[in-house]
């Protein structure tokens, strides 16, 4: 049978939507098999025996301090993105109301900071986060995530107050308002999809955020949840595939929740200011 040119690209359209969501899809996938499986070589013995034991396991046994992990994450990407976001919007507003030469240059040089590689300058990091007698504390940890993040939370915010008409500064200045009255009674609650995406994307860059975590902390007492599952294998001798996927699935699972009710406002966010008004 033969297709129209428009059914064929339609049929086309929708394979490559297919192949592309099933490669997204495949790691998470593979994650929960490997972590309900009594047997993490199940591909190669051909036996698929399904169990709970790794969950009872990561949650129940004290030595492998998962809940701790799990809680010193959410408090250090918490913190650091409420910093993050509140340094951000200070910056961006004015950066975006105020014209002056070379200030579009200024927010894509500020925003090349992110694009170092943190490998250039953790060592740095490191030697002032110890003299600050700060290693192994949330704060130790909380500051080096909130700098690291706070050029991305500008570039954003000022991406989408230059989309706000500047005209209701100017009304609001005429009514005798201040400039951090006009931030936070006038621009601020326009800009709730912009402060939403910018504190997620933030929060989520903490929350997954390896190299800082394993050098500026030594135990479970602040170690986030990547670092405490990479230490499963120097901590019990093995590589426990089944207890790593089982932490790995329970760790992603609230994030991956978390990125799912926000969506609208993470994709409002990001494509603030794309396109001129």
């Amino acid at each position: 049978m033969n297709l129209s040119k428009a059914s064929t690209h339609k049929f086309l359209k929708i394979l490559a939507i297919f192949f592309a969501v099933l490669f997204s899809l495949f790691p998470i996938i593979f994650m929960f098999t490997v972590s309900l499986s009594k047997s993490p070589d199940f591909l190669a013995t051909g036996k698929f025996t399904p169990t709970l034991l790794n969950y009872k396991e990561i949650l129940s046994n004290r030595s492998f301090h998962f809940l701790d992990y799990l809680r010193n994450s959410f408090i250090v990407a918490t913190a650091a993105s409420i910093i993050a976001t509140s340094f951000g919007t200070l910056a961006a507003y004015p950066l975006a109301r105020t014209s002056f030469p070379h200030r579009e240059t200024l927010a894509v040089l500020m925003l090349s900071l992110t694009m170092f590689p943190q490998i250039s300058v953790v060592g740095y990091v490191y030697r002032m986060t110890s003299r600050l007698s700060l290693i192994n504390t949330y704060p130790g940890l909380i500051f080096p995530h909130a700098a690291w993040s706070t050029a991305l939370a500008v570039w954003m915010m000022w991406n989408y107050f230059k989309k706000i008409p500047i005209e209701l500064d100017k009304a609001a200045l005429v009514d005798g308002a201040s400039y951090l009255k006009i931030l936070f009674k006038v621009v601020l609650p326009l800009s709730l999809p912009a402060l939403a995406s910018t504190f997620l994307l933030v929060f989520l860059f903490s929350f997954n955020e390896f190299l800082f975590a394993l050098m500026l902390t030594t135990d479970y007492k602040a170690q986030t949840i990547p670092v405490g599952i990479a230490m499963f294998q120097g901590l019990h001798g093995e590589l426990p595939w089944g207890y790593i996927m089982a932490a790995s699935a329970l760790a992603a699972l609230p994030v991956m929740l978390i990125a799912i009710l926000t969506q609208k406002y993470i994709v409002e966010g990001l494509t603030a200011g794309a396109v001129k008004s």
